[in-house]
């Protein structure tokens, strides 16, 4: 007997739990898939103060935002490296610092570096000599004293050299070492690297002992005055935007502080979420404005020729806007729009299935988004 109420008393609530997942179930459908077509008798759409009439076709004038972040065009970014391997012995800069042109940013030091400005001055000592004897050659020539043969080896031998030092030369050049100031005195292991611009370190790639590999990344810097602001336009809005035109730029955390700037580059080419970039200059620079920081843009938009129907006679649905569509027999469909500009309660509106002689609602139209959510035409 026991056993029988305990089995009724757990199917029981088996069959609670059941419906109570059903409901829940239901409950979600209706919130995630609505009714796109509704109908109201004649006195539900009088008690719902539901107007009817045609959407508006002016000029409106109003604010675009803009969306974005602070980037560092490429010719604004630095790479430091070396051409040649070697161990790092010295460096004081960290992530962060601020470095001016010709700063030193490492030392380092190698036995090649020896070598090559060994070979340099003795590619230099053998040009001099080589200088010495073209002239005494060239004396004697002039005075038939020695062939033209002679002369002739004597030249390509003294050009043979020059090439020899000039090559190294350059290629000490690109190590930083000056060539004039080089003697047998002034001979080092180690070469310093400096910053070759004005700049904020973002990155280093090295410690003291590390040995680099030829061309490896040793720092990473940004030139901060260059920065420029990269904004996505959708493609509703690209048509409205022009290189030169002005626009306020803030950030989140200070909406208060705007700056100014100026549109210098658009990209025609949308991408895939049918948007384009929209590249800004800064009027002036601005040390708060740092790489990567995401920023708002406002733009003023004037004389823009569009469609428009009253704010009432548009709802938002899951992220997206739509108006009614007025039918005969009090029918009301369901289409989605793309919303702009705002200007004396009118909402602009853009679809291909709207035109200005289409009958939509133009008041209280979330009613009939509420109808639509609790079931449509039950």
């Amino acid at each position: 007997m026991k056993k029988n109420i305990i089995s009724s008393v757990i199917l029981t609530l088996l069959l609670l739990i059941s419906c109570g997942k059903k409901e829940k179930e239901t409950e979600k459908a209706t919130l995630t898939t609505i009714p796109n077509s509704i109908k109201l008798t004649a006195e539900q759409q009088q008690n719902a103060g539901i107007a009817i009439g045609q959407p508006t076709e002016k000029e409106l004038s109003g604010v675009l935002t803009l969306q974005g972040s602070v980037v560092v065009p490429p010719q604004s970014r630095v790479d430091v490296t070396f051409p040649l391997g070697g161990y790092i012995r010295k460096t004081n800069v960290m992530p962060g610092m601020h470095v001016k042109k010709g700063q030193v940013l490492a030392v380092i030091e190698d036995m090649q570096y020896i070598q090559l400005q060994q070979d340099y001055l003795t590619a230099k000592e053998k040009f001099n000599l080589a200088e010495m004897e073209f002239n005494r050659q060239k004396e004697l020539n002039a005075k038939k004293a020695s062939s033209d043969k002679v002369f002739e080896q004597i030249s390509s031998e003294r050009e043979t050299q020059r090439i020899a030092m000039t090559s190294l030369g350059q290629k000490l050049a690109l190590l930083g070492i000056n060539t004039s100031r080089l003697t047998t005195a002034t001979l080092s292991k180690a070469i310093t690297i400096v910053s070759p611009v004005n700049g904020l370190v973002s990155k280093v790639n090295i410690n003291i002992g590390k040995y680099i590999a030829p061309t490896e990344m040793l720092f990473e810097l940004v030139g901060m005055q260059d920065v420029v602001l990269s904004f996505t336009a959708f493609e509703k809005d690209v048509h409205d935007l022009k290189i030169g035109q002005k626009l306020e730029v803030f950030t989140n955390d200070k909406p208060d502080q705007k700056y100014k700037a100026t549109i210098a580059y658009i990209n025609q080419s949308l991408n895939q979420d049918r948007a384009a970039e929209v590249i800004c200059k800064p009027d002036a620079y601005q040390s708060e404005l740092l790489p990567g920081l995401f920023i708002n843009g406002t733009v003023q938009i004037r004389n823009k020729k569009a469609l428009a129907v009253p704010e009432s006679g548009v709802v938002d649905w899951k992220g997206k806007k739509y108006v009614f569509k007025a039918q005969a027999d009090s029918q009301f469909v369901m289409i989605p729009v793309t919303a702009g500009i705002v200007q004396d309660g009118l909402q602009q509106i853009v679809s291909d299935k709207i035109g200005s002689t289409t009958r939509v609602v133009t008041q209280n139209a979330y009613t009939l988004l509420m109808k639509a959510m609790n079931g449509g035409d039950e």
